[in-house]
């Protein structure tokens, strides 16, 4: 069974020039999950922050900015052999205990920093390998024509990825805490794009990479 068969965006379609970065999460402990580093355990032959890193290339970003900060240097490494060569930035994240709030603002400074800016920001979860590359580019498109944000809106509740107009990346940077983004998308007129299917499964504990590994998954971003 195919992890991403499920989950086809209904809605967003990328206009030709469009320029979208993606910035994957990838700084956390983790610790729900024990010993070890999550973003290294292998779901289908593939590190989980590699599957991330995968699907963003895949839906044709025109740049990746991995955060990294838990095993830094491991992640990274994981990071860039999927990235096989496309453009990939890693961003360490010394602050990661506090938070993925400020994981997302490390991510966010990292693209602020260059210019021209792009005309989307998409946020993708290192532990989330069942989202779509198609999902990404709808998500992304979503926030060019107007919105401030987007957010995949499955069966059963909305959830990753998330995208940011580009005005909206300074509110970013000042996000702190364990909320991430979601106390900004609260304030934001954040528009769904409806995915079918339910949400991808987080790989947060144990079991939850047992149950996935036992559906014998494999990802379209390969």
């Amino acid at each position: 069974m195919n992890l991403l068969d499920t989950h086809e965006p209904t809605s967003g379609d990328p206009d030709v020039g469009v320029e979208v970065v993606a910035i994957v999460l990838a700084a956390g402990r983790g610790r729900r999950f024990g010993p070890g580093t999550k973003q290294l355990v292998e779901v289908d032959g593939r590190a989980l922050v590699g599957h991330a890193v995968a699907t963003a290339l895949a839906a044709g970003v025109s740049r990746v900015v991995v955060v990294v900060g838990h095993d830094a240097d491991a992640v990274a490494a994981a990071a860039e052999d999927a990235a096989d060569g496309a453009e990939l930035e890693v961003v360490v994240n010394d602050d990661h205990a506090a938070g993925q709030g400020t994981s997302v603002a490390a991510g966010a400074s990292a693209v602020l920093s260059r210019h021209p800016l792009p005309d989307a920001v998409v946020i993708l979860l290192a532990d989330q390998p069942g989202v779509l590359p198609e999902t990404v580019r709808a998500v992304g498109a979503a926030v060019t024509t107007g919105a401030s944000a987007a957010r995949a809106s499955y069966a059963d509740r909305p959830n990753h990825p998330v995208a940011f107009a580009p005005r909206i990346l300074p509110r970013l940077t000042e996000l702190t805490g364990d909320a991430g983004a979601r106390q900004l998308l609260d304030d934001l007129d954040v528009v769904p794009v409806l995915v079918a299917g339910l949400a991808p499964r987080d790989v947060d504990t144990p079991e939850d990479l047992a149950s996935l590994r036992g559906r014998g998954a494999t990802s379209r971003a390969d």
